[in-house]
């Protein structure tokens, strides 16, 4: 399954669906890290607010993607981590280790471009 994987300006923005395979998973890491250098983003946002369970090999692999980018000069963001996910990931010590999270893509984006979110009233 092919992810498509959005460009606004120098950001990459990708949204996961929820049924996403270890070989999906392996092709989007190389797909972006692909992607950084042809487009020279200077950041990806990747969306799981889709996701209902996040498995040690999909947050391996979403860690690994960071840190791939990272070395290709952009800075990723995950967002939209939900709060049972969370839980799980912490019950489970799975984490992200160096890889920034927002609540939402307009969080991620800002922290991606090293801008402020506006306030939330």
């Amino acid at each position: 399954m092919a992810v498509p994987i959005l460009k606004q300006g120098e950001m990459l923005i990708v949204s996961m669906p929820p049924s996403m395979s270890d070989m999906d998973l392996m092709e989007l890491r190389d797909a972006l890290a692909e992607r950084v250098g042809r487009f020279r983003s200077t950041g990806v946002v990747i969306d799981v607010s889709g996701l209902d369970v996040m498995d040690s090999f999909a947050t391996r692999t979403r860690r690994g993607i960071a840190h791939t980018t990272r070395l290709r000069g952009a800075q990723t963001v995950i967002v939209g981590i939900a709060p049972e996910v969370a839980f799980a990931m912490v019950q489970l010590g799975l984490t992200l280790d160096d890889v920034a999270t927002a609540l939402d893509l307009e969080e991620g984006l800002a922290l991606a471009t090293g801008r402020k979110a506006e306030a939330r009233v």
